[in-house]
């Protein structure tokens, strides 16, 4: 099955499968999912991630992370979509919930945080808020 976005794929997967209550959850594997997934474990916001082979295909098996029966991501928003891309420059990153919450940016040296974008003072495309 083609998706048409695939960031938004993940992102609607983990948000389903921790309000369920799932303790993991599957999604289809690249490079840029991997790189979305080692920031969400940096974070804080899941417990692990692993890659997975089944067949020709691989997935990645993401570890949801829970606070007694609460969820620790209580919010996930793409916001540089295929039909309209969101870029910032290097003094215009967003912050998230007063900081509580992570930018995860596309940058010309990868797949970084906001803060971390900040700090090498790099501008890029804003793919998602997590809180």
């Amino acid at each position: 099955m083609n998706i048409s976005d695939p960031i938004a794929d993940m992102l609607t997967r983990i948000r389903n499968a921790s309000r369920a209550r799932h303790d993991d959850v599957l999604v289809p594997a690249s490079r840029t999912k991997l790189a979305i997934a080692r920031i969400l474990k940096d974070e804080g916001f899941i417990e692990d991630f692993s890659e997975v082979a089944e067949g020709p295909r691989s997935f990645l098996r993401i570890q949801l992370k829970y606070v007694g029966r609460v969820p620790v991501v209580s919010g996930l928003k793409r916001i540089s979509k295929p039909g309209l891309r969101v870029y910032a420059a290097k003094t215009d990153i967003p912050r998230v919930l007063g900081g509580l919450g992570v930018v995860i940016v596309s940058t010309s040296q990868g797949i970084m945080t906001g803060q971390q974008a900040r700090k090498g003072q790099l501008g890029g495309e804003i793919l998602a808020y997590v809180w």
